[in-house]
């Protein structure tokens, strides 16, 4: 496994190994403000080469679950700071995904504000999970043109204070369905004008945010999430290699750290090679993601179809995962009642190798 444990610049980040932590919601952050209890779940986690931290509202009542966190406020930011000098206290290196929900979101745990989406259209696939059970998703509405500029706003402030959080860099959510995603597909995109209809008018909410995020953070500090099979949240596109090929050309000119690429779809509704030719069309660095063994990775890598691979259960219940990976050792099991609980259960309380395993593989 000597590809994984090779280190790499991706952007201006270096990174000790090529084993990143994908992000991964877990509804800890109480009242949307990170937490102690976060900041050591990400410290234990800290060899990774690099965390790419939780989904995070850029702009309040907007949430998509409940107790996801936050960057839009002075505790939030107080609160990130404790988790990033816990990581980087630990030798690692941690950037922040900056997300919306959407249409995902609901009035029922916002506050009674209906959702906003590119185009009037409900998620039909799912139901929206609350504290007090199951429901349908609400109808949003259709985002106004001229609305748009703020929500961008939205984006660039939380990069800015995720900057002053002491984050080495962020990403951008653009998948699973959120906010972002929903305007890139034209199966949840219907709009007429400059924000719908061609790919390149699809696009052109999130290469905003990203010119918007560029223009206050050094570009080689922001990277971009896509999926472009997934069908998670109800969306879907006509031409998922088409539009994201395009979109891939068209952020070179950005000069992003990198391109994160969840491969598949949970669902099982597309599927298809999207890595081959976003490698082809994307200049930077690849970081791809879903379902990957470790041997995959490495032979990935070794191969230079991608760059890095993100795992995410493998971290969730294994905060030493490099370690085990070159130790060759069993992993821990999942817990996944504890998934999205309150509490250390099954968040921090993962074991680590025993120390004298990890003595010798420094040895």
């Amino acid at each position: 496994m000597s590809t994984l444990f090779s280190p790499i610049l991706i952007g201006a980040i270096q990174a000790s190994n090529r084993i990143m932590m994908a992000p991964l919601t877990r509804c800890r952050a109480i009242g949307h403000t990170p937490t102690e209890l976060m900041a050591t779940y990400y410290a234990q986690r800290a060899s990774a080469g690099m965390i790419i931290a939780e989904a995070t509202m850029v702009i309040e009542g907007n949430a998509a679950f409940t107790n996801e966190p936050g960057i839009y406020s002075p505790a939030q930011v107080e609160g990130w700071r404790k988790v990033t000098s816990a990581v980087h206290a630990n030798g690692g290196r941690i950037v922040l995904q900056l997300w919306h929900g959407g249409r995902a979101c609901h009035p029922l745990i916002n506050g009674g504000q209906q959702p906003i989406a590119p185009s009037a259209i409900a998620i039909l696939d799912s139901n929206f999970t609350t504290p007090n059970g199951a429901v349908p998703h609400a109808m949003p509405r259709a985002l106004e043109d001229a609305e748009i500029p703020g929500v961008v706003e939205g984006f660039r402030l939380a990069a800015v204070n995720a900057k002053n959080a002491g984050f080495d860099g962020v990403e951008v959510h653009g998948a699973n369905g959120y906010l972002v995603d929903q305007f890139l597909r034209d199966g949840s995109n219907k709009r007429t004008g400059p924000y719908g209809g061609s790919v390149q008018n699809r696009a052109r909410f999130l290469m905003e945010i990203l010119q918007a995020i560029c223009g206050s953070w050094d570009a080689g500090r922001v990277g971009l999430r896509i999926s472009p099979l997934n069908s998670f949240n109800d969306v879907i596109d006509s031409d998922p290699v088409g539009t994201y090929t395009s979109l891939a050309e068209n952020l070179n000119a950005l000069n992003l750290a990198f391109l994160h690429v969840m491969r598949a779809d949970f669902a099982g509704r597309q599927s298809g090679d999207v890595l081959t030719p976003l490698r082809k069309a994307f200049k930077g660095s690849i970081i791809a993601n879903m379902g990957y063994t470790i041997q995959e990775a490495d032979d990935a890598i070794k191969n230079g179809l991608v760059d890095a691979v993100a795992f995410g259960k493998y971290f969730i219940a294994n905060p030493d995962l490099p370690a085990r990976i070159k130790a060759g050792s069993a992993f821990n099991e999942l817990k996944p009642a504890n998934f999205y609980s309150q509490g250390p259960a099954g968040y921090t309380d993962y074991p680590a190798l025993d120390a004298q395993v990890r003595s010798t593989l420094h040895a």
